[in-house]
């Protein structure tokens, strides 16, 4: 692998705060930097249930990977969710994203994860890259949420 990855820790929260919050101003996402802060720390800080890895130069990331994990019966064991990959603009379209998210998936797996997951939702663009770097669609699920608060 070309491109260096590293596994965030505590001393990663503001570099990590910094490429959340163009995340989701890319988006649109309405999370503001104490929601960012809240998410982020339990994972910097060795949480079990997900991890965090920072792309690039480790004092001047290029983008992060969110992973969550969980628990499927269905497919037989922790599985994990891909909950936000960011790369930056100025550096997209190089191979990076591609050879980012190979490493987590063999990495995870030889950890024991059954499987990694994305939703995609409607973003055509997103969906074609994960259609490259592996993701199958199946067509016998649909997600839906209860959100409890």
């Amino acid at each position: 692998m070309t491109t260096a990855i590293n596994l965030g820790g505590p001393a990663d929260d503001e570099r990590l705060l910094s490429l959340m919050a163009r995340y989701h101003e890319e988006r649109g996402l309405p999370y503001d930097d104490d929601h960012r802060a809240a998410v982020a720390a339990p994972l910097l800080e060795g949480s079990p249930l997900g991890a965090v890895w920072l792309i690039g130069p480790q004092r001047a990331p290029l983008g992060y990977v969110l992973v969550t994990f969980g628990w499927s019966v269905r497919l037989g064991g922790m599985v994990g969710w891909i909950d936000e990959v960011f790369i930056r603009p100025s550096v997209r379209s190089r191979g990076i994203g591609t050879e980012v998210l190979h490493t987590v998936a063999v990495s995870l797996g030889q950890a024991g994860l059954r499987a990694l997951q994305v939703r995609v939702d409607d973003d055509a663009r997103l969906a074609k890259f994960c259609t490259k770097v592996g993701f199958d669609s199946t067509d016998d699920q649909r997600i839906m949420t209860d959100l409890l608060r």
